[in-house]
């Protein structure tokens, strides 16, 4: 069945193109009986407008591209939801794609969106410096930097990972272990090493502290899973008494591995997280993390490349940096 026209709807109402075209895009300048009788028509027919040719006169569209770095990371979910609830009081839509950390995903996501005119990128990149985020930039289509602090050539928004590195740091010291693992990866990844430099630097002001590094190419609960059972064979005067692992994700799964292994959390072992996502504090044993306010990450975020759609020219660019706070639960808290 062919898709009714606006032709077809005027016919209906017995009104001009014109009118049908103000009522879809001005309704408030059109009479109200007049108003009535075309969306009635619209109603009748099943007529759905053309967007993507509406958009291609405009010269942009209403959609903002998300493009994050792990879809199934309960965290960038978080940050998605922030950036819709302020993308909705713009008449917006939030476009979400997952690069899965590969860069040629995300240059396929980032010639898609470029392709569909959207109005601007929100992106947690593989690579900050990629020359593609500031071409895309320069053809009229603003991207911001999300969880990822920019050099001033992209607004940004982020959190302060060193600081975040160095909370964990101390806590860990300061609850007496002497044998830490840092988890994470890949360290190219500016979060993951801000993380660990912070983490580093701590450990390094403390003495007799050793730190044993474990870089992983994905921070899911799998790869969280299969350290922890490494590190859970290791004889106990070499086995280290506690971990840092970048994200939460790597954290739940080593917190699985030591159940099976049967040390006991955090007496034998203490684990710290990162981001705090909502599995955190519901795990079998409740997981300390330093928090981010991910919400709240994705809303200023939108708010930013807003103020750069709204500014066009006068726009000046803006690197927003939150910081972190440690919440400590059970498994790493001996006192509880």
């Amino acid at each position: 069945m062919a898709t009714p026209s606006i032709k077809e709807v005027a016919q209906r109402a017995g009104v001009s193109v014109g009118t049908v075209s103000n009522v879809l895009n001005r309704p408030w300048i059109v009479a109200p009986t007049t108003r009535q009788r075309v969306q009635d028509s619209i109603r009748a027919l099943g007529f759905v407008r053309n967007e993507a040719a509406r958009h291609l006169r405009a010269g942009h569209s209403r959609t903002v591209g998300l493009v994050v770095l792990d879809v199934a990371n309960p965290f960038f979910t978080d940050l998605a939801e922030g950036a819709e609830s302020l993308a909705q009081d713009h008449d917006t839509v939030v476009m979400l794609c997952n690069s899965k950390t590969d860069p040629v995903r995300e240059g396929r996501h980032l010639d898609q969106l470029e392709q569909q005119r959207v109005r601007g990128v929100l992106i947690t990149p593989c690579d900050s410096t990629d020359p593609r985020l500031s071409e895309l930039a320069a053809k009229g289509t603003p991207v911001v930097l999300v969880d990822r602090a920019a050099d001033g050539g992209h607004c940004s928004v982020s959190v302060d990972d060193r600081l975040g590195g160095r909370l964990a740091g101390e806590h860990l010291i300061g609850s007496g272990h002497r044998r830490i693992a840092f988890i994470g990866g890949p360290l190219t990844m500016q979060q993951v090493a801000d993380r660990l430099t912070g983490f580093t630097a701590t450990v390094e002001q403390a003495e007799g502290v050793a730190l044993r590094t474990v870089e992983v190419d994905v921070m899911g609960v799998k790869q969280g899973r299969a350290v922890g059972e490494r590190i859970a064979k290791l004889g106990k005067k070499s086995r280290p008494t506690a971990v840092f692992c970048a994200n939460d994700l790597l954290a739940l799964g080593f917190l699985q591995a030591m159940a099976v292994a049967g040390l006991r959390v955090p007496e034998e072992m203490a684990i710290v997280g990162y981001d705090d996502i909502d599995f955190a504090a519901a795990a079998a044993v409740p997981l300390s993390s330093v928090h981010q306010p991910a919400e709240l990450l994705g809303r200023t975020a939108m708010e930013l490349l807003q103020e750069e759609v709204d500014a066009a020219d006068q726009h000046r660019h803006r690197q927003v940096i939150f910081q972190p706070d440690l919440i400590v639960r059970a498994s790493s808290d001996v006192t509880r």
